[in-house]
């Protein structure tokens, strides 16, 4: 199930349930540790050294369990019980050249400013030029704001306990926090909270989507419309076609403008192409639309955006709207039971909502609740960095795969035609919420996939891994 993204004082609460119902806290933390040291595994190869840093409260204790427990590395722990210590004992240690350090300086608690010694030790830390593992919360960094005590340690990867707090995500935290993964399973006891803002993470797909039927046919996992490509942006209408091929619906056509219709035709094979962007004619098998890929161009005519307006307000069929699109959906209501997902970007988004980029990056839930509420309780994918997934009045989800080799002119095209795909089998419209954080997930699980191998990935290489990923 998906991780709830909590508060300090809520992660307090369930520590003390958690000793209130007889589990002593030296077992929680050996799970811990034992979860840091299988973290510290994978950022690292066998027979590497590993430099454990343990402050004196319980996150200390974790990082140093992580020592005890690691495998096939070699780890050293010191005891930082003040930064007198670790300055004096960082450089040796640095010496010896550590592929990896784990923080376990502070913890969640740290709410007071650090001492000038502390920030020189942290400074040190990061300025080392090795990669650092954070334990639970980077040192130094406000677990609820997400804002330093003026320093804070630079993770290239946070491992937190149990649930996500709030901090974490907050977009200043960032460049703090690196890649986030959660340990959730480390003996607390069971808890349940109703924060309406959740971490997706790769269990919540086991077993989803469901197998395709063995009696199926290309009628009974739907048929793709996508209206997308016009002059000078004929390549957005292949890469949303390619991505929607990896969904495998079992139609897909596409209605480019008709001076592209050759250039995009003759780049693909399976997928039937009509000169039907300024006026497309849906098949009457049709199950889903994608529009808005590569509609850019200064040719297109008002009689066409009102096409698609019509479309987004009258139409029973299940819709996603990406791109230049975005500008002329009208708000308000839509057909009632009409599925209807947008996808924009933090400019698009404030665009939409006629405030600035910083502000949508500021409250990034109130931006997505409110897209959703004006324009007709849509599902919202506010794409970027943990890119969010959700629609107003309901619960919110968090992605965190991915990485910043997607910030790539295509990348968008790929994930909504593989999302337009997989919502055109009217199978995955039941829970089209979780199809949508599906789809997202595994778009950046693709990303995730090629950075392992090769670091300077192209969109093309993108969609062939697109969908590949398995929970």
């Amino acid at each position: 199930m998906p991780v709830p993204v909590i508060t300090v004082a809520q992660m307090r609460e369930w520590e003390k349930a958690t000793w209130s119902s007889g589990v002593a806290e030296d077992a929680v933390m050996r799970q811990a540790g034992a979860a840091v040291a299988r973290c510290a595994e994978r950022m690292t190869a066998h027979e590497d050294f590993v430099l454990f840093l343990a402050g004196k409260g319980h996150n200390g204790d974790d990082a140093a369990y992580g020592c005890e427990f690691i495998q096939g590395r070699c780890g050293e722990v010191i005891r930082v019980l003040d930064p007198e210590t670790g300055i004096r004992e960082l450089p040796a240690q640095m010496a010896r050249k550590p592929a990896l350090i784990v923080d376990g300086l502070f913890g969640i608690g740290l709410k007071r400013p650090l001492s000038d010694a502390w920030k020189n030790l942290i400074e040190q830390i990061n300025d080392a030029g090795v990669p650092i593992l954070a334990v639970d919360v980077p040192s130094g960094l406000n677990a609820d704001s997400g804002l330093p005590q003026d320093v804070a340690i630079r993770a290239e990867r946070t491992l937190t306990f149990g649930a996500v707090k709030q901090g974490l995500l907050k977009p200043d935290a960032a460049d703090f926090v690196g890649q986030l993964e959660v340990a959730g399973e480390i003996g607390l006891s069971p808890h349940s909270f109703a924060t309406g803002l959740n971490l997706t993470v790769p269990q919540d797909f086991l077993g989803y989507p469901p197998k395709r039927p063995i009696t199926g046919h290309k009628g009974t996992f739907g048929h793709l419309t996508i209206i997308a490509g016009s002059p000078g942006y004929h390549g957005a209408a292949v890469l949303a076609s390619r991505g929607a091929q990896r969904a495998q619906p079992g139609l897909i056509t596409v209605c480019a403008h008709a001076a592209v219709r050759l250039p995009v035709a003759s780049q693909l094979q399976a997928v039937m192409v009509h000169a039907g962007a300024e006026d497309f004619a849906l098949p009457d098998s049709c199950s889903a639309v994608v529009v808005g890929p590569g509609l850019a161009s200064a040719e297109l005519t008002d009689h066409f955006k009102n096409s698609i307006c019509r479309l987004w307000q009258e139409s029973p069929l299940a819709l996603v709207a990406d791109a230049s699109a975005l500008d002329w959906l009208p708000d308000g209501p839509c057909a009632p039971g009409a599925l209807r997902v947008m996808t924009p970007h933090p400019g698009e988004a404030g665009r939409l909502l006629q405030i600035s980029v910083a502000e949508v990056q500021r409250d990034r839930v109130a931006a997505v609740r409110e897209l959703s509420r004006r324009w007709g309780g849509c599902i919202v994918v506010l794409k970027g960095h943990q890119t969010m997934v959700g629609r107003s009045g309901e619960e919110l989800y968090v992605n965190n795969s991915g990485n910043p080799h997607l910030a790539q002119g295509g990348s968008g095209d790929l994930l909504a035609g593989y999302l337009g795909g997989l919502l055109a089998w009217p199978e995955l419209q039941k829970d089209a919420v979780r199809t949508v954080r599906f789809s997202v997930w595994q778009h950046g699980a693709a990303a995730d996939a090629l950075l392992k191998t090769r670091p300077n990935f192209s969109i093309e290489e993108l969609s062939a891994e697109l969908g590949l990923a398995r929970a």
